[in-house]
């Protein structure tokens, strides 16, 4: 496999690995958040669900064994109520977001425009829980912060 196909694959199992983070994760918000943003959540489970199956079939399109979903997760905080959930709901799409950005730098040109499609709507969906937005979603050395694990940590 060539340098650039290896990075493009490392990339594409980071991006599955944080789609499965976010099933997990959102499974935690649809449990806790308000009826208010029930369809919200539910409407991005099914959207992170529908990657990481998308992301499972280009994996093994290279030739790889897609990486496997953890047991359970760390998250980084306790969700307790509404509005923990909403804040774990911002912070999964913001991660999400990141290691899409790195897909985008690591894609070839027949990948590189879904990674930006997923860069995007993990975006606005960030910004729709958090009620505010950044200049470069996805690139937290831009904001001047380090690069955000994949999946939520303790």
């Amino acid at each position: 496999m060539s340098e650039a196909k290896d990075g493009e694959l490392r990339a594409l199992q980071a991006a599955l690995a944080a789609e499965h983070a976010a099933v997990y994760g959102y499974g935690v918000v649809g449990g806790t958040i308000g009826k208010a943003r029930r369809t919200e959540a539910r409407t991005a489970y099914d959207a992170h669900r529908a990657r990481r199956d998308t992301l499972v079939r280009q994996v093994r399109a290279l030739g790889a064994e897609p990486v496997a979903a953890a047991a359970g997760y760390a998250l980084p905080f306790q969700v307790t109520d509404q509005e923990t959930a909403v804040r774990l709901a911002a912070e999964l799409e913001e991660r999400v977001a990141g290691v899409y950005s790195d897909l985008v730098r690591a894609a070839g040109d027949g990948l590189r425009g879904t990674a930006a499609a997923a860069l995007r709507e993990a975006a606005v969906r960030a910004v729709r829980w958090q009620g505010r937005s950044v200049t470069f979603p996805g690139l937290a050395e831009r904001a001047g912060a380090a690069s955000a694990p994949a999946t939520p940590t303790a």
